[in-house]
């Protein structure tokens, strides 16, 4: 038996407009309210995937490690509590259960979830929170996460890369070889369009496929083609990875787990009789879920 569950860390708040590339105000606000500053709200979303007697974490979100000024900045939501670890401990799953985590890439919106609180980091807590957990992420995203481009520079945690290289736990793919439990159950499907080497995780449970869409597709507003992030490397790229996504999600059913989605976990997608892509099947929350 397989199960998945969506697991929510810390939200944040970002400027709708970055969020939405070239998509004009009028067109984005009806899909997600601004505040007063423009800002959008954000879910920083995790995927836990029980299956053989395993607990996998797909990502981190975004946690509370940032000093107050930064947290502010980049409106993080409850900035003094760990609120994906809260929310594990009310699945009934404590850290040190967990034994895999997989990473999309190393943004600190998606992997900051692995450092403590800012708090615990001041009082001298420095090792990574899920203590017997393997780390996964994909070659072409480490390389950049320790040698990022000045376009992305503040996207990463130079101390978070430290703890994971000083771990003994990181597994760099297809470097490293996936353990067999891994490689058995999951494919992994990389996109160069946001980042380079973005390693999206798609779960082969026993009556459907799970996809992690990461920051190819944050959410259900972004399913629509033309619509990407200012963000993202490569919209034009972004665009044609989305479609090459799409053309097996449709036929094979798979369910598409949203990171960024304020108000949906998951949904699986449909072409219209326009051509264009949507989301059908939608699911607000996923709570051990048997795939």
């Amino acid at each position: 038996m397989a199960q998945v569950s969506a697991v929510e860390g810390n939200r944040q708040l970002l400027d709708g407009g970055a969020m939405f590339g070239n998509a004009p105000r009028p067109v984005w606000e009806k899909w997600i309210a601004p505040d007063e500053l423009g800002r959008i709200p954000l879910a920083c979303r995790a995927l836990l995937i029980e299956t053989d007697g395993r607990k996998i974490l797909c990502e981190a979100g975004i946690g509370a490690f940032f000093e107050p000024k930064l947290a502010d900045r980049f409106g993080v939501q409850s900035p003094d509590r760990h609120l994906l670890i809260e929310n594990l401990a009310a699945l009934g799953v404590q850290p040190d259960a967990i034994d895999y985590v997989i990473l999309s890439h190393l943004h600190f919106d998606h992997a900051g979830g692995l450092l403590p609180t800012y708090k615990e980091m001041q009082e001298g807590r420095k090792e990574l929170v899920f203590p017997k957990a393997k780390f996964i992420v994909g070659e072409q995203a480490w390389a950049r996460a320790l040698n990022p481009h000045s376009r992305d520079r503040a996207s990463f945690v130079p101390e978070l890369n430290q703890l994971l290289q000083t771990s003994g736990r990181l597994i760099v793919y297809p470097k490293d070889q996936l353990p067999a439990e891994i490689s058995r159950r999951f494919e992994f499907i990389e996109s160069e369009g946001h980042t380079p080497g973005q390693m999206h995780t798609l779960f082969k449970g026993d009556t459907k496929k799970v996809f992690f869409c990461g920051d190819l597709i944050p959410g259900r507003p972004w399913v629509h083609l033309p619509i990407t992030m200012g963000y993202d490397r490569f919209p034009e790229k972004l665009i044609d990875e989305k479609a090459a996504v799409y053309q097996r999600a449709e036929k094979e059913h798979w369910l598409l787990f949203f990171t960024h989605d304020p108000g949906a976990a998951a949904s699986e997608v449909k072409s219209s009789a326009s051509g264009r892509y949507e989301p059908v099947q939608v699911q607000e929350q996923l709570i051990r879920q048997e795939v």
